[in-house]
């Protein structure tokens, strides 16, 4: 079972493959009760980080003096490592289990929670997808807080050099002459246990897909490094397990349609598009300070336009992703209004071409049932938003 902070609790971060992990004075490990960017930003400062209770009883992390570590602790010596059976009950056990693993913050059904542990626990090779913003990243990232095994993240949309990237390369020095510099993911799939995000795997280069192929197949889990001497063949470590996101659909102008071949080495895992309740129920969570009926306003919006979005002849291309009401949420806490935090992310995803005829008019009057900013300009009725609800 994992170990929970108390308040006073003091942590250190490491560094493991390319994620800041939190230990205890005890060796407790912290890491999933912690931000990312909080314990990045503790590790680059060369300080620790103190669990302490604001106002409410919200519970934070602040810089201290590296100092600190070992001195207030009142967290209790315990393993806090997931431990994952091998014995074919046991396993059926853990899994059956898992559903108390998932953080509250992702909203994930059971079902497809569970598959996603069976799936790693079983060494498969998983691919989340759904729409764009709906959480694929993030359930990826819970499922290597919730296994608590080192893990290394690779967005292969952002690479511009594949094999780079993925292999390595050959460098020039003065004393040494030419070298051969391997990758990170070489350093990676050599890391027994490892969990391996490839994320935005649709809108990788095609060499990037031949290079995984092998990588990713069961029968031969292998990576060659064409630029090494003698092109030394690296095996894949036991019990890695690649997680890739990929978007899938003609509305992903930038993405490119995967090969078959590639896509028979994954478990689809597919993510739902929330619904206004379970999206409301996010925010209150993420934001809890927030006025309630301001995240309904949010939340409301963000529905009607996916609902729009789906009917037979659509006024508008997409609907308003999970990620941005999240942003709009976080604009609000931050004291912008609802009218402001739209003007600046939901709006720019909108054509504005077409005047009153265009999607960016069309998605401002949905706004607008929700905000008073001192117009009265209507496009269409209540009923006309009441029938696509």
């Amino acid at each position: 079972m994992k170990s929970k902070p108390t308040i006073g609790t003091v942590v250190k971060i490491e560094m493991s493959g390319n994620r800041y992990n939190a230990f205890d004075s005890d060796g407790n490990k912290l890491t999933s009760h912690i931000r990312t960017g909080t314990r990045k930003g503790a590790f680059n400062a060369g300080m620790a980080l103190e669990c302490r209770e604001g106002k409410g009883g919200r519970i934070y992390w602040w810089k201290v003096p590296m100092e600190n570590f070992g001195v207030v602790s009142h967290v209790p010596n315990a393993p806090s490592d997931v431990e994952i059976p091998e014995g074919h009950e046991e396993v059926v056990n853990f899994i059956s289990n898992s559903y108390n693993l998932k953080p509250q913050g992702l909203v994930m059904k059971e079902l497809k929670w569970k598959y996603l542990i069976r799936s790693a626990v079983r060494g498969k090779n998983i691919m989340m997808t759904g729409q764009a913003g709906c959480g694929k990243t993030m359930a990826a990232k819970s499922l290597v807080n919730a296994l608590d095994r080192p893990d290394f993240y690779f967005n292969l949309g952002a690479t511009q050099d594949p094999r780079a990237s993925l292999i390595g390369n050959v460098h020039f020095d003065k004393k040494k002459g030419t070298f051969f510099s391997e990758s990170l993911f070489v350093k990676a799939i050599q890391t027994e246990n490892a969990v391996i995000l490839l994320d935005e795997l649709t809108r990788a280069h095609p060499d990037a897909w031949n290079i995984l192929m092998t990588v990713l197949d069961q029968g031969q889990r292998y990576l060659r490094l064409d630029e090494a001497d003698g092109q030394e063949t690296i095996k894949v470590a036991d019990g890695v397990t690649f997680i890739a996101t990929a978007n899938i659909g003609n509305e992903y102008t930038a993405t490119r349609q995967l090969d078959k071949a590639l896509m028979d080495r994954f478990t689809v895992i597919e993510m739902d598009i929330l619904t206004d309740e379970e999206e409301l129920g996010l925010l209150k969570y993420m934001f809890p300070t927030v006025d309630e009926s301001e995240l309904n306003n949010i939340s409301s919006i963000t529905h009607l336009t996916r609902i729009e979005a789906m009917t037979d002849n659509p006024r508008i291309t997409s609907g308003v992703s999970t990620r941005t009401s999240v942003e709009i949420a976080g604009l609000l806490f931050d004291g912008f209004s609802l009218i402001e935090a739209a003007d600046i992310t939901i709006y720019p995803q909108y054509d504005a071409t077409g005047g009153v005829d265009s999607e960016r008019t069309f998605v401002k009057q949905i706004v607008q049932k929700f905000v008073s900013d001192g117009s009265d300009e209507e496009l269409f009725t209540d009923h006309e938003i009441e029938e696509n609800n």
